[in-house]
């Protein structure tokens, strides 16, 4: 996905998770687009992912309406997740990491490494860490050997939150942002760590707990209403204002 349309969608996830897009609210792409001064194409790339997701709905008509997300379907399907991905940590460990394999996962340590060893992270290191996160998570799962976890991950990524991918990031507090992907940076390397050591047990317990971190986005986000107003475009681009 462009810049500006992954800006939009962690935007739009940010304001339906906090509330500011409330559960039956129809959303449309001209209004939204004038709502974060950004044209529609962002917003259409949001609308559609934001759908995969299962955080909207597409109306027969056009636009699309927030999805009601209740708290037991969420912690559900991030505790599948976090089953499927120690299974796929375990059985990795068990049967060795290949050469290639091992070399990727630790090309996305020292990419996260670079990201946060200066102290501080930018909107640009957020969106970094969104791709390095998901190709950290897919290679663990191309380690397995193990097909039938890649399927059953596929068939939860409709429930809010419930994938990898979906990131919400709170761009006017990116102090504890920091905090927040450099602790699960580290939990990545622990995974790697017990992972390379064939350590099987350990890495499921670590990538389990890991999973189970997503959790915290809901809490995180429910007494801080996004700040859409601080979004201009410049460039062609979403960012904030100085």
């Amino acid at each position: 996905m462009i810049k500006a349309g992954q800006r939009v969608l962690s935007t739009l996830r940010k304001m339906i998770i906090s509330g500011e897009l409330t559960a039956g609210e129809r959303v449309a792409e001209i209004p939204t687009a004038e709502r974060l001064g950004v044209s529609r194409t962002p917003v259409r790339i949001a609308f559609r992912a934001l759908e995969q997701e299962g955080l909207l709905i597409k109306l027969e008509r056009r636009g699309y309406r927030v999805r009601e997300v209740t708290s037991e379907e969420v912690s559900g399907a991030v505790e599948v997740r976090g089953v499927l991905e120690g299974l796929a940590a375990r059985q990795a460990a068990e049967k060795g990491l290949t050469a290639e394999l091992r070399q990727g996962l630790l090309k996305c340590l020292t990419w996260g490494d670079a990201l946060f060893d200066k102290g501080y992270v930018t909107e640009d290191d957020l969106e970094a860490y969104h791709d390095l996160n998901k190709r950290f998570h897919s290679l663990i799962i191309e380690a397995s050997g193990n097909p039938a976890i890649s399927t059953a991950l596929s068939r939860s990524e409709h429930t809010p939150f419930a994938s990898v991918s979906s990131l919400a990031i709170d761009r006017h507090n990116l102090a504890r942002e920091y905090r927040r992907f450099n602790f699960a940076h580290m939990q990545h390397h622990a995974a790697f760590d017990a992972i390379d050591h064939g350590q099987g047990a350990r890495a499921e317990g670590i990538m389990r707990e890991h999973a189970n971190a997503t959790l915290r986005y809901a809490e995180l986000f429910c007494s801080e209403p996004a700040d859409t107003g601080t979004l201009r475009v410049i460039s062609g681009e979403l960012n904030p204002a100085e």
